[in-house]
C-alpha cells in the first residue's frame, strides 16, 4: 500500500519560467530524498539492468555523445555526466533538457537528495502551464524510485488505481505550484490539468475527491 498523502508531501516542486536564446522556456524542479546511499541511487538511475526494473528499458548510448532510447516513450542523449552527482541528457527534443543532481544526505542518518530539473519550450503552452505536461510524470518516475529503493517489487504498479489515485493528488499539487509561480493564468492551468488528468488518471471516477 502506498501512504499516498507522505509520498505527495515527500516531493518539493517550483515552477519556473524563463527566456534563452531563441525562446522561452518552462522548467520543473522535483526535490526528493531517499533513504539510500548515493552510489545505490545513482546506480538505480543510470544503469539499464536497473533502470527498467522500476522505469522503462532503455537501449543505446548512455556514456557517451550516442543516441538512448526509453521503451515505447522518448530518447535523448548525454550532455554531461559525473558520477555519482550530475547526470544531464535531453529528452526526446534538443531543446527539451533533463538535469538530475544527487547530493549525499546530511546527519547520521545519511541518505541522498535527488534533484530533477526539466526544461522545455515555452511554445507551443505558451504559459508555465506547460508543466503541468511533465511534472505528474517525474512525480510518478520519484515514487517508482522509491518503490525499487525500499526492495519491492510490485508487477503493473505504475497502472494501478492506488498510483493514479496519487497522481491526482500531485496534478493538483503541480496546479497550485503554478499558480503560486505566476507564470500562467486559471483557464490554462485548468487546460493543464485536464491534459494530465487524462493521461494519468484514465480509469478514475474524476468527479470524486
Amino acid at each position: 500500500m502506498i501512504d499516498i498523502a507522505k509520498q505527495v508531501a515527500a516531493v518539493q516542486r517550483v515552477v519556473s519560467q524563463h527566456s534563452i536564446d531563441g525562446g522561452g522556456q518552462v522548467s520543473v524542479l522535483l526535490r526528493r530524498n531517499y533513504a539510500a546511499p548515493i552510489k545505490e541511487v545513482w546506480r538505480a538511475l543510470t544503469e539499464p539492468d536497473t533502470l527498467r526494473r522500476w522505469l522503462l528499458p532503455i537501449t543505446g548510448e548512455l556514456w557517451g555523445p550516442g543516441r538512448h532510447w526509453f521503451d515505447g516513450t522518448a530518447g535523448g542523449r548525454i550532455l554531461r555526466c559525473t558520477a555519482p552527482r550530475l547526470l544531464k541528457t535531453t529528452f526526446d527534443e534538443d531543446n527539451s533538457v533533463v538535469e538530475l543532481r544527487l547530493s549525499e544526505g546530511d546527519g547520521s542518518g545519511g541518505g541522498t537528495g535527488v534533484e530533477v530539473m526539466h526544461s522545455v519550450p515555452l511554445d507551443p503552452i505558451s504559459s508555465g502551464a506547460g508543466a503541468l505536461f511533465v511534472g505528474p510524470a517525474w512525480d510518478v518516475g520519484l515514487l517508482g524510485l522509491n518503490v525499487y529503493l525500499r526492495g519491492e517489487d510490485i508487477p503493473g504498479w505504475e497502472n494501478s488505481a492506488e498510483v493514479q489515485r496519487f497522481s491526482r493528488q500531485v496534478i493538483r499539487a503541480w496546479a497550485t505550484a503554478t499558480e503560486d509561480s505566476g507564470t500562467a493564468d486559471g483557464d490554462q492551468i485548468a487546460d493543464g490539468v485536464a491534459a494530465a488528468t487524462a493521461q494519468l488518471t484514465p480509469d478514475l471516477d474524476q468527479t470524486s475527491a
